[in-house]
């Protein structure tokens, strides 16, 4: 019984910890744990992109939308820079991938996320 109760408890930790910080009412200063990392090769070529986000969620919606990215091989966003570190094989044109973060909601050094579709991204992503 002691076991069964161990086990869910862990559970119960482990799905709370993979919400992201839109899961809980805390505050967004913590990281999203569900991002996907994919193994980059020696020839792909990497490249930076300034992305807004706030938060965990911000880093999985981020990620996920880059890596929607024809050639992109792997993308990784820093919320503490608010850098997005991109790999990929190629041809890939950083304003393709500044536009599926615009689409996405997220405003870039090259554009800015139309208001309807950063006000349709959860109140701890908003970074205005």
């Amino acid at each position: 019984m002691i076991l069964a109760f161990l086990g869910i408890a862990i559970f119960a930790i482990n799905n709370v910890n993979a919400q992201g910080c839109c899961g809980s009412k805390k505050s967004c200063s913590k990281s999203g744990s569900n991002t996907t990392q994919t193994t980059t090769s020696a020839t792909d070529t990497k490249d930076t992109l300034f992305v807004n986000g706030a938060c965990g969620m911000c880093k999985t919606r981020i990620e996920k939308a880059a890596n929607g990215v024809k050639g992109i091989t792997d993308a990784q966003w820093d919320q503490t820079t608010h850098v997005l570190t991109y790999a990929y094989t190629g041809t890939v044109k950083k304003a393709d991938v500044s536009d599926a973060m615009i689409k996405v909601g997220h405003d870039t050094g090259y554009g800015k996320a139309s208001d309807k579709t950063y006000n349709k991204l959860p109140g701890c992503c908003h970074y205005r």
